[in-house]
């Protein structure tokens, strides 16, 4: 870690590469999320999901065949393992008879493979719309505090960054929700409830990451008025890179950790914090101060900072 004792990199200068990759990951997102879409969980989708567990391994295509012949229609994949699957459907009844119906067909189709149902979810439509627009609220509605919150004890174009670089971090991870979501089985990357948590995290982590380096830029400009913006700017960026690096990196171990031995059930909340991690750390450098110094070098008037 010595290169962390006095590092000396030139953030500032390969500002513009940082813009391309950034908006370069933001387009692809885009383009998965436009022609392959999110795989919503049952919170914002609606329906009803079950998961089961067998005792040896589960032909999918052979499962699907059983359900749909007795009326159960919807998608049927693997869940964690070759044993554990999940149906998602919008069978019209109620969870009672469901589940009678699915334990009959695995019973006759199925004898020599026990099954045990460990859970059975129903969400309807108008319920799942109310929770999709409560987590849009909550998410707009934490923006706006991290914005009026960074304004008053900074200045607003610092603000407007730093909401930009939550913006940048957000829907980068959901891209990668979109691009990697169902390529693995053992990651099917839903998006639900307790993705929104992640999200919510995520822009608190990438505040707090960039609120740092914002303090040593404002006080270094107190200490050094005559200097260049772009010296002081990226001299604040190395003064606190090895509190970046190791913060992250302690934080990135733990999630890491979580990612790899959590179940199916929570892996889509580890991988949302796990890419947020490393995506925040990366807009605190790339992002949300470049972007402050290139609205200051086009602006007429000086920084005023509060403080």
């Amino acid at each position: 870690m010595r290169f962390l004792e006095k590092p000396s990199f030139d953030f500032l200068g390969r500002r513009k590469i940082a813009y391309i990759i950034s908006t370069t990951l933001i387009l692809l997102g885009f383009a998965s999320m436009l022609f392959k879409g999110l795989n919503y969980g049952i919170d914002f989708k609606g329906g009803t999901e079950m998961e089961i567990r067998f005792d040896k391994d589960i032909n999918i295509g052979e499962l699907r065949t059983a359900l749909l012949a007795a009326g159960v229609g919807g998608s049927v994949k693997n869940y964690g393992s070759q044993q554990e699957v999940i149906i998602r459907t919008d069978f019209d009844g109620d969870l009672s008879t469901l589940q009678n119906l699915v334990t009959n067909v695995l019973t006759d189709k199925l004898p020599d493979n026990h099954h045990e149902i460990r859970r059975i979810d129903a969400v309807g439509p108008s319920i799942a719309d109310d929770l999709k627009w409560s987590a849009l609220q909550a998410l707009f509605g934490a923006l706006i505090a991290i914005l009026l919150y960074v304004g008053a004890r900074f200045e607003f174009k610092f603000a407007t960054a730093g909401v930009v670089a939550i913006f940048h971090d957000v829907l980068i991870v959901l891209g990668l929700f979109s691009i990697f979501g169902g390529v693995f089985g053992v990651m099917p990357l839903e998006v639900d409830q307790s993705t929104i948590a992640a999200f919510l995290t995520i822009a608190g982590y990438s505040i707090t990451d960039t609120v740092v380096v914002y303090d040593r830029i404002r006080e270094n400009l107190k200490l050094r008025k005559n200097e260049p913006y772009e010296k002081i700017f990226n001299d604040s960026l190395n003064e606190t890179l090895s509190r970046t690096v190791i913060t992250s990196g302690t934080t990135l171990l733990t999630v890491l950790v979580l990612f790899i031995l959590a179940g199916p059930a929570i892996r889509s909340f580890a991988f949302a914090i796990l890419m947020g991690i490393l995506i925040g750390t990366y807009s605190s450098l790339f992002v949300a101060a470049p972007i402050v110094l290139d609205w200051q070098l086009r602006s007429k008037t000086k920084l005023k900072l509060r403080g």
